[in-house]
């Protein structure tokens, strides 16, 4: 499994997804896998703007599907790849998106594309009552919420979005700050 520790190396990387699919159409989502990180990473951009962890963990909250294609659990294998890179709370958010979409589809009346309803069922199923509960203590529970419902809205084919050229900056800024500033914003 990979893991990045290196800006340059894993936009590289991230770039080359474009045209990679998290399984082919119609078992997978309509989108690449770089199309759709860019448009999830926007959407969380607009709906939650100044928390730039949050954009970025959208960014690449899928990498497990590239990273190692016979892992089941995407979500905890993306978050291992970042870790190093983006640091505890990206990859915790990374890690929690399968989890926050077994909780939405626990609690609420949730509208998935045809993609994660055939996916949730290999993922656990929607949450029991204590999972539910257990998960909505967590700390991020609330962002990796936002993530799952970005993630929902991120699967537009030919929908224009700001390219990785936009996010690269951002990446290296967020990638090359101290752990300890890389906390959720205050809320207000």
């Amino acid at each position: 499994m990979a893991v990045f520790s290196d800006v340059d190396v894993f936009l590289s990387w991230f770039a080359g997804l474009d045209g990679v699919f998290d399984a082919p159409p119609p078992d997978g989502d309509p989108v690449d896998l770089l199309a759709h990180g860019l448009q999830c990473a926007d959407v969380l951009r607009a709906r939650h703007p100044a928390d730039l962890g949050l954009q970025l963990a959208g960014l690449v909250h899928d990498i497990g599907h590239a990273v190692s294609e016979d892992d089941p659990d995407h979500a905890r294998t993306g978050a291992d790849a970042v870790r190093a890179l983006l640091g505890d709370r990206v990859a915790d958010l990374v890690g929690l998106h399968v989890e926050a979409k077994r909780y939405l589809a626990a609690t609420e009346t949730y509208a998935l594309s045809p993609a994660s309803s055939l996916s949730l069922s290999r993922q656990g199923a929607a949450m029991t009552g204590p999972e539910a509960e257990r998960f909505a203590e967590r700390p991020e529970a609330a962002a990796a919420i936002a993530l799952r419902r970005a993630d929902e809205a991120a699967k537009e084919v030919g929908r224009v979005v700001p390219g990785l050229e936009t996010w690269a900056p951002r990446l290296r800024d967020y990638a090359n700050r101290d752990h300890a500033d890389r906390a959720a914003p205050d809320a207000p």
